[in-house]
């Protein structure tokens, strides 16, 4: 075996190591220059040449930008500088079926988190509509509700529209992506403890504390309506 092939076939082996090496000072190049959306990027040849490898790696380095949204291609410009769809990114990912039951829980833990502390953007932006809105939705759930932990189907709607009043596109985006892993959780046995609730506050005093209340209140009706999650979910990890 020549020099030639062996060369070629260590740096075969390094493609990977090689390439994520290029796609992070790619990114850092991208930076320094202090490109913003909508601007063209070098050519791949000039790139190549300031990296220091291949025009395939570059290319790679490139595909892989592709498909996180950082890039895309325009016509007369070339590759160009965009804004990424974050939560698209993370949605491929994020099948429950394929996720371990630890990061299920963690995910289901930021859920209660994020909702608890979204009560002053609630406040900031909920109208007379929103509160009817909100009264429907209740209406329509079975009187179970105000002595049980919840249905799913009930649970999402309500929330679903809290998400939505925050005016928060960011966190409207996150809720619909987390909710197959919403679903998968209560379904799959992951929250084995039967509920004790010892504090609940239901969706309809969600409600009246949103009518009438101050976002202090709400927060700590919150932590309530959802502190039987967080028991059931952390007594679900004992032996």
């Amino acid at each position: 075996m020549d020099f030639t092939t062996l060369r070629d076939d260590m740096e075969a082996a390094d493609t990977s190591s090689l390439v994520d090496k290029v796609e992070a000072n790619l990114v850092r190049l991208l930076q320094e220059r202090k490109l913003k959306v909508g601007d063209a990027i070098p050519k791949e040849t000039e790139l190549a040449e300031l990296l220091g490898v291949s025009r395939t790696v570059i290319r790679e380095a490139m595909l892989r930008l592709r498909m996180m949204g950082m890039i895309e291609s325009k016509k007369k410009k070339g590759a160009v500088i965009t804004s990424p769809d974050l939560f698209g990114v993370m949605s491929k990912s994020m099948n429950p079926h394929i996720l371990d039951q630890d990061t299920l829980k963690e995910i289901f833990e930021f859920r209660l988190v994020l909702e608890i502390g979204m009560a002053d953007l609630i406040f900031y932006h909920i109208t007379r509509e929103d509160i009817e809105e909100l009264k429907r939705i209740v209406s329509k759930e079975p009187q179970a509700t105000q002595h049980h932990l919840f249905h799913i189907e009930h649970e999402i709607a309500f929330h679903g529209k809290l998400y939505e009043i925050t005016g928060n596109e960011t966190m409207k985006k996150f809720q619909r992506m987390l909710l197959p892993v919403f679903d998968y959780v209560h379904n799959s046995g992951l929250l084995k403890k039967p509920p004790s609730l010892k504090k609940f506050v239901s969706h309809k005093g969600l409600v009246d504390i949103l009518e009438n209340g101050s976002p202090e209140l709400f927060r700590n009706a919150m932590r309530n309506h959802l502190e039987n999650h967080f028991a059931r979910l952390f007594a679900s990890s004992e032996p």
